[in-house]
Parts: structure tokens; sequence; C-alpha cells
């Protein structure tokens, strides 16, 4: 599950990174100091927090000659300036002061790469940048549709299936900036939810996915974080659904849920007449639950319970006004504080209980952010469920060790296909093939 806690982890380290700097050429600086014109231009690398709920955050880095600029995909943050930016021959140095933080990158170019270190308020970290490469286009392999929704339309993609009338299923992603292909700018490119989609069409199932509300092609129907909500979230999951359920094309509607998706798409099962639910890596607890188990590792004493005293309060729809911890301001902003509150009023496990069409719970063994005990809290709301574990299948839904490392650099590499055995547990469920 990449919920709302991965992005807000990663934002508290995103205001942390990067170094960047503009494509010019010529070797003098500010200074008497010769730099090396092969540091001018633009660098990407991953910020990697060790042991941290989800710990490689993306950045892009310009690097001009007199100035710099740095961008954080996942943060929103395009193009911030450098305060200062000072080169002595091979090795460069940044300074960055982010909204009151104060940020220092010293790196050294080596073998055409820039090996560095990222340095805030005392805590320094490794930093590999690399020469930015544009991703190549991806083929649409789907057709795009409109669905009326608060506020506009909502872009859907439509995978259509190898023949017709056929099965549907509704495709919700995870937390956070996660597209529908399943991709996010914190966590990477894995095009798992694509891989599904593509997949299930070539056996027979058509799906739709689309970006969430802030995201993407939808980013415009999002104006106000504070105005979102996970119950908005579901709306528009019900919207996508009856008008499958209007569309003779379908023999058969089914929603498949993915990290955060599960609740989301459980929550719309029970208000929309859908064949089956599938839900993936979905959470069986409150979230506050989950967070506080994902938090204690990472977090001293002190923050752990003033961050526990805030679930509570907001547990209890009221709203804090002051978060006084640095380290929890983005975690705990303002202007998130009613989507939080809107996601800690579910129980997902209570919630299952009241979906009555069939129901496929999957979880892999080595999904280092969704555990067992959630599957199982979710099997007990509802014991007529089907529970499959898929062994060595990791949150992207890849093959992955435990290892840690090793575990998340699947989570960036589109190349690897799906766990052999999901898209034939899914096909059967939704064919209701024994």
């Amino acid at each position: 599950m990449k919920k709302l806690l991965f992005l807000c982890c990663a934002l508290l380290l995103l205001a942390a990174c990067a170094q960047k700097e503009d494509n010019t050429k010529g070797k003098e600086t500010k200074g008497d100091n010769k730099m090396n014109e092969q540091l001018v231009g633009k660098w990407e690398g991953n910020i990697v927090i060790q042991n941290g709920a989800l710990p490689i955050i993306p950045i892009i880095v310009e690097l001009q000659k007199d100035s710099g600029k740095l961008s954080v995909p996942a943060q929103g943050l395009s193009n911030y300036p450098f305060k200062s930016i000072k080169y002595n021959g091979d090795q460069v140095s940044v300074s960055i002061n982010l909204n009151g933080s104060a940020i220092e990158i010293n790196g050294t170019l080596k073998d055409g790469q820039i090996e560095a270190t990222f340095q805030q308020n005392g805590g320094k970290l490794p930093l590999v940048l690399k020469p930015f490469k544009e991703q190549p286009e991806q083929p649409v392999t789907y057709e795009t549709i409109k669905i009326p929704v608060k506020d506009g339309e909502l872009t859907v993609a439509l995978q259509k299936a190898s023949k017709e009338p056929s099965p549907v299923a509704l495709i919700i992603a995870g937390s956070g900036p996660t597209d529908k292909d399943g991709n996010s700018a914190i966590a990477g490119k894995n095009n798992s939810l694509k891989m599904i989609a593509e997949g299930l069409a070539k056996d027979g199932i058509a799906t739709v996915r689309y970006d969430k509300r802030g995201v993407g092609d939808n980013q415009s129907l999002l104006t106000k974080e504070e105005n979102m909500t996970i119950d908005q979230y579901v709306d528009d999951a019900v919207q996508v659904i009856n008008t499958l359920l209007a569309d003779n094309t379908y023999s058969s509607v089914h929603i498949i849920g993915h990290s955060e998706g599960s609740l989301i798409g459980l929550l719309a099962a029970q208000k929309a007449n859908v064949e089956s639910f599938v839900s993936i890596a979905g959470t069986g607890r409150p979230i506050d639950e989950v967070l506080l188990e994902q938090l204690k590792v990472q977090f001293t004493p002190a923050l752990l319970k003033e961050t526990t005293d805030v679930l509570a309060s907001l547990k209890k729809g009221e709203l804090v006004k002051n978060v006084s911890s640095p380290e929890l301001q983005s975690l705990f902003r303002s202007s998130v504080q009613p989507y939080m509150i809107s996601w800690l009023k579910y129980n997902p496990a209570n919630e299952l209980a009241k979906v009555k069409s069939r129901v496929l719970i999957i979880q892999g063994t080595t999904d280092i952010q969704v555990v067992a005990t959630d599957a199982e809290a979710l099997k007990k709301g509802k014991p007529d469920a089907k529970l499959v574990y898929m062994d060595g299948m990791n949150h992207v839904l890849k093959n992955a060790p435990a290892d840690r490392a090793k575990n998340l650099a699947t989570y960036s590499d589109p190349s690897l296909p799906l766990h052999k055995e999901l898209l034939p547990a899914i096909q059967q469920f939704i064919l209701n093939e024994k």
C-alpha cells in the first residue's frame, strides 16, 4: 500500500533533496576556480533513506554556470532555484533554502556521474546523479473515454478485450501520486497495473483504469488539496461502475483494487451492483494502526508520541491547528488533514463485511508495505472471501526477495513481468472458474 504515509514521509525528505544545474558551456564560474564543463547539464538521481517506509526519492537537478534549479516531481516541486552554486574543477557545491530548511549538496564528477552527499539539518545521505534521460513515449494500447463526475469529466482508459461481450473490471490504483499504470514519481515506474490491464484483455476481460483527481490526465479535477476525501474517490469509482453497468458491451462488472485502491474499491462495491471484488495488497486495519506500526521504527519516542496524539484527534474528526515538530509538518499539514479524517473513519475489515459480491483477497509474501496481518484481518471481516498468498510477490506485484534493497529495486524496473500466478488467479476468479 503506497498510502499517503509513503507520500508524506517522502515529502518530509523530498524537501531535503537536491541540486541542479543547466546546460551551458564554458569553464569559468564565480571566483577564480575552474570548472569542468561536463558538470553543466541536467541530472537525475535518488535520495536513498535507510529504513524508511519507502526510502527512494527521485529528484532532478539542473546545473548551470552561475545558478541551478531543483525539481522533485512527487512533491510538485519544479525548477526551484538554488541559493548558491560553486565549482572547483570536478567538484560542485550547491546550497538551497527550501522553506527555511538549509540543504547542501556536495559532489564530484567521476566516470560520467556525480557522486555526492545530500545534507539537511545535520543529516547526511548518499546521492548519485546520472545524466538525465527523457523517457520514451509508451505506445497507447487503450481507448480514452470521458465520464461525468463532480466538477467535470474523468478521463478513463478502456482496455478492450479480445472479444465482446466480455466481463469488465475497474482497476483502482493506490495512494499518493500513483497513476493508472501503477507508476509513481516516488516509487518509480513499474507498469504493474498496465500489465494487469493488458494481460486481462488478452484473456478476454476488458478493464478500465484512470489517474485519480490531481494526477496525470485528471490533475485539473483537484484544485485544492483540502477539498479531497476518500469519499470523493469512492464517488468517482461508483460513477465509472454505473457507466459500465449501463453498457451492453459488458456481460458483468468487477472491481480490482490495489493498496489504498482496495479500500476505495470495497467502499464502491457497497454502492454498486458488481459481480466481484478483488483486493490486492489491501490493508485490513484502520490506517492509524498501520501508520504507527510503520513509523515506530523511524521516529524518536517524542515524535511517535506526538504522531499518536495527532492521529487520535483526527480520528475524532478534530483538525489539529498546531503540529509542533517540524518533522511532522508535511505528514500532518493542514491541507491534508481533511483527507486523513475521511480515511481514519474506516476499518477496512468491517467495511469488507458489507460487500455482498464475491471477494478475492491476494497478498504477496514479500510485500514490505502491507503484511499478512492485513490479509488475515480482511479474511476475518468476510469469512467467505477467498484468500490467496503469492509466494515471493512484493507490493508492486513482481517476484522479489525479502531483502529490502533488492525488493525496492523492482519498484522502478518496468521490464520485470508480473508474478506468474497473479493474472491466472484474477482471471479464474472473475470468470468464476474452479
